[in-house]
This record gives structure tokens, C-alpha cells and sequence, in this order.
């Protein structure tokens, strides 16, 4: 297997802020060419789903021709208070039949959770990579200036990393720093995060001096996955 291989030079700014087992056999990532990323607001109505990009008035019609499981996961998350979100990527058609604007043609989620500020996170443009976990509580945030990784009871770490990807579409980071490495599996995998019943589009396992601790994952607007 030919791995890609890339250093990235880093400042050690700190830019605080505020599963499952990686699976064998992921499938290779789909291109997105002629694809739009979006961000926006999940609402139902009439028997159908639709898609309110952020700070816009347009609404269209989900139409899942990816097999993603959106409507699925929009509701069982129904059922919980707060904005339903959700970061998508898919072709938008015009049309004013059906009481909306078009048609969002579904080919690929990468996550959906309830949130009423996520369409006004500050880190998510930067943001190439976000992984996060449970028991207990970590955070990792990757940019183009370094990797920050918070756990509970310890202080934020702030390092440069090095990133290798695999063809069917797996990621490592690994950092050694501070007398510490810190590796960052990631693998094209469902999954849901326990705690918030967020879903998202990558499982996740973090490695801290041979300790594991696992969980869920999304690229963020740095990357063009």
C-alpha cells in the first residue's frame, strides 16, 4: 500500500476552543467533483425532509440518492430539543414546485446533530479535522497550524503534526512532542457518538503513549473530502 506522506510546519499557537472500532474493508471515498458542501438546519414538514442552508431563506427538498440514511438519523434525533444540523455535500437543483426552492440530491453526510450554533462556528473553515470521544471526555482539532488535543484534567496540547493517508480513505496523524505521542486513527465509518446521539462520518481512535480511547470524527471546511 503507497502511502501519501506530508509534513506540516507549524506554530505551536494555541487556538482553544471549545464508537466505535476502526472497521476493515472501508470502502474508497467517492469523488466529489460537481459536488457543494453545505451546512444548514434540518426541519420535516409535510411527509418531507428539508434542507434550510445556514442564514438563508432557501429550503430544498432532501432527496437521500447517496443511501447516507439521513432521514433515519434526522429521526431518531427528532425526539431531542434544539436545531436539528446537518453538514452535507450533494448537487442543489432550482425548481419552485413542492413549495420549495430545489432539490438537495444527497450523496454524502458528515454529520447530523442537534445544535442551534454550529452554523456559526468560527473554527470550522480553518478546520481540517475534528475527533472526539467519551470517558473520559478528549478533543482533537487539526489546521494547517497544528493539532490541539484537550482531555479532561489535563492541560490543552498544542504540536505540529505529520498526516498519512491510505487510498481507501483512512488517516493518520501522529505527533511526538512534549516527551508524548499521540497518534489519531480515522477511518470512513457511521458513527454515533453515545453521549449526544450525534452521527457522524468517521470512527476514531486516539493513541496517547499506547493508551486507547475511541470515538467519532468529521473533516471540517479546511478539507475537500
Amino acid at each position: 500500500m503507497r502511502f501519501a506522506r506530508s509534513l506540516l510546519l507549524v506554530s505551536l499557537v494555541p487556538l482553544f476552543s471549545a464508537c466505535q472500532m476502526l472497521g476493515a474493508g472501508a470502502p474508497t471515498p467517492a469523488s466529489t467533483a460537481g459536488l457543494n458542501r453545505m451546512q444548514g438546519e434540518l426541519k420535516g414538514e409535510g411527509g418531507r425532509l428539508l434542507f434550510l442552508p445556514c442564514h438563508e431563506q432557501r429550503r430544498f427538498v432532501v432527496k437521500d440518492i447517496g443511501n447516507t440514511g439521513l432521514l433515519q438519523e434526522a429521526g431518531a434525533l427528532a425526539s431531542k430539543p434544539g436545531t436539528l444540523f446537518a453538514d452535507v455535500r450533494g448537487s442543489f437543483t432550482a425548481s419552485n414546485a413542492n413549495s420549495a426552492d430545489g432539490q438537495l440530491n444527497l450523496q454524502h453526510l458528515y454529520r447530523v446533530e442537534r445544535s442551534a450554533s454550529a452554523c456559526d462556528d468560527p473554527n470550522f473553515k480553518p478546520l481540517i479535522l475534528r475527533a472526539s470521544g467519551h470517558s473520559p471526555n478528549w478533543s482533537l482539532r487539526a489546521s494547517g497550524k497544528g493539532m490541539i488535543l484537550e482531555r479532561d484534567g489535563q492541560a490543552p496540547l498544542a504540536v505540529p503534526y505529520i498526516e498519512e493517508q491510505s487510498g481507501d480513505g483512512r488517516l493518520n496523524l501522529t505527533t511526538k512532542a512534549n516527551n508524548q505521542r499521540v497518534e489519531l486513527w480515522v477511518a470512513p465509518q457511521r458513527c454515533v457518538d453515545p453521549t449526544t446521539g450525534s452521527v457522524q462520518s468517521l470512527s476514531a481512535e486516539l493513541r496517547v503513549n499506547g493508551q486507547v480511547q475511541r470515538g467519532c470524527a468529521y473533516y471540517g471546511g479546511a478539507r475537500d473530502d
